[in-house]
Order: C-alpha cells, then structure tokens, then sequence
C-alpha cells in the first residue's frame, strides 16, 4: 500500500511539473485581463465571472488529462516488472508522439526477444558440445587409467595422479556450462551424507595414500535433502585444494552440529588478505600464483552450486595453521522430488 502511495505521489509531482508552464501560462493570461479592465476602470465582474468560468473547465480538462495519464502510468509500472511481455501489452497513448514511443518500444522488445532466442539457441548448442565432448575424453582417460592400475611404481602412482586432475578439470568445464543452462538437472532428494562423503574421499584414496596424508573422518549419521552428484562434486573440489595445499599432516571431515559439515586440513593456509576473495570467479591468490595450475575456477564453481542448494559455503585459515571450509546445509529448505 504504502508503495502504491508512493508512485501515485511520484506521479502527481511529475505531472505537475511537465504542465507547469501551461498552468502558470493560464494564470498569467487571467492577471493580464484583471490589469487591463482594472487600468480602464471597467467593472470587475466583467472579467471576474469569465476568469471564473475559464477556471473551472480547465481545472475539469486538467483533472481528466492528469487521471487519463495516471491510469497509463499504472500500467507502465505493471509492465516494468516484466518488460519482456507482449508488446502488444503497452498501453494506447492518444499524442503521436506517446504511439511513436510505443511502436518504438514495441520493435525494442521484440529486436530484444529476438537476440536472447538467439543467444540461447548458441549457447545450448556449446553446451550440447562440451557435453559430447567431456564424455567423448573421459573415454580414453579412463583407459590410462586402467592400463596404469595394472603396475603399482611411483611413475604409475603420479601418472594417476595427473589423470585424476585432467578428470576434475573435464568436470569443471562441465558444471561451468551447465550452472546458467535451463537443463542443470538437479535430482532433490533425501540423501546420506556419510555416503556422499565416501565417495569424494574414495576418489582421492591415491592422493591420501600416495602424500601419506592422514584421513580423520568422523560419521555424522545424518540425512540432507540435496543433489547427489552437484554436493559430491562440491565434496570433491574441497578435497582437491585440501591435498594440493597440504605436504603433510592431515585432513579431517566432521560435523558441526545442528547441520554444517567441516573439512580441516593442516596445509599451508591461505593469506588474510586472499581469504575474502577465495570464491571469486578467476580470483587465485597468493597460494594459486605460487602453484601455476590454479585457474580459481573450483570454488566459485562450489559457491555457485551451494547457492542454488540452499547451502552457504565459507572458509575460516591463517598461514602455516590450515583452512577449514565449513558447508552450511539446509539453509533454505528444499522439496523432495
């Protein structure tokens, strides 16, 4: 209500001032009559019942043009919360110039429509691509790997390693295109946490073994409502920075009660000035300068999941003292498929 006020009084106040000078034009014109029957000594009623007269229909016209313009102004209000409907929705204006600027409008909304059927017909195509081609280069990836399971040495041991990070790279690049796509595919449902755990960790069982970093996994017994594979993927992005940043000690994944899942490391930490920044999109730091295959790109990705998860993600480090990323679940509750 008070908002419908305010736009009425927006409105007054404009319209007001874009017919001052024809309101102040017909004052004038009444003084001019009032001074010269006053300089011939002409009675005033002459001129008194006239003015009189002249008032009252141009204050009639003028309240007639000012609710004809304010039921326009209505419904252009309307339509500026959805300014992609029909043209054909933009309210008749009987001036010439007020139908120019609805044909104008009209040919913008479509020029508009246009050009994003356009952008979204491309951009479907490229995602339709790396789609192919992601499932196209896992094939091969996945015949190193086997052929490289087959001998346990210290090459095949890095080997594997380097084809794990090739894997999460074709992943990103995957989810990268898939988060704005109208075809995301998000599954809610009820999910174990524990397993969702397990399956990131399994991943990096290699990476665990091969660093010699121990793994302090406390279960947490607990049901969330999420996406299955987008939470294992952001469980596997954490991960990886977790063993990249860490040479030695530890990695420990616990539960903060009531529902905030925790992944500690004792790595290098991040810089204070870095922390706030970690989850911009590119953003690298001083750690990711000093490692030339940071691309900044893996938390971004992982705040930008947990957003449209009802999930908010947030890091807490100090140099040479570790990081902890902490996932908050079920901030906004989330309807089970």
């Amino acid at each position: 209500m008070e908002k419908e006020q305010y736009r009425r009084g927006t409105f007054a106040r404009i319209y007001l001032k874009s017919h001052r000078k024809v309101i102040l034009a017909f004052i004038l014109f009444c003084a001019v009559f009032a001074c010269v029957f006053a300089l011939y000594h002409l009675p005033m009623e002459a001129v008194a019942y006239p003015i009189l007269i002249c008032g009252v229909l141009g204050s009639l016209l003028l309240a007639y043009d000012f609710f004809s313009a304010s039921y326009q102004w209505k419904q252009l209000w309307k339509l500026k919360e959805a300014l992609l409907e029909m043209p054909e929705a933009l309210p008749d204006c009987a001036s010439w110039e007020g139908q120019a600027y609805r044909d104008l409008l009209g040919r913008l909304f479509k020029e508009v429509r246009r050009r994003e059927d356009e952008m979204g017909a491309r951009y479907q195509e490229m995602v339709e691509y790396y789609t192919i081609w992601v499932h196209q280069v896992k094939t091969p990836i996945a015949s190193i790997r086997l052929n490289l399971q087959k001998e346990d040495s210290r090459l095949s041991r890095t080997v594997l390693e380097d084809v794990l990070r090739i894997e999460q790279y074709v992943e990103m690049v995957l989810a990268y295109l898939r988060l704005d796509s109208a075809s995301t595919d998000y599954v809610i449902a009820s999910c174990d946490l524990d397993e969702m755990v397990r399956q990131a960790v399994k991943k990096f069982a290699g990476w665990f073994i091969h660093r010699k970093i121990a793994l302090e996994f406390t279960p947490t017994s607990k049901q969330v409502v999420t996406d299955e594979k987008w939470m294992v993927f952001v469980l596997e992005q954490v991960l990886s920075n977790a063993l990249k940043y860490t040479e030695q000690g530890k990695v420990s994944i616990y539960l903060e009660e009531p529902s905030t899942l925790c992944i500690q490391d004792t790595g290098i930490g991040i810089a204070p000035q870095d922390l706030p920044r970690i989850f911009e999109k590119g953003y690298t730091g001083y750690n990711g300068r000093s490692d030339k295959r940071a691309s900044g790109i893996g938390l971004y990705l992982c705040k930008r999941i947990c957003k449209n998860l009802g999930m908010e993600i947030s890091a807490q480090s100090e140099p040479d003292q570790g990081t902890t990323i902490r996932i908050q679940m079920e901030q906004t509750k989330l309807e089970v498929e």
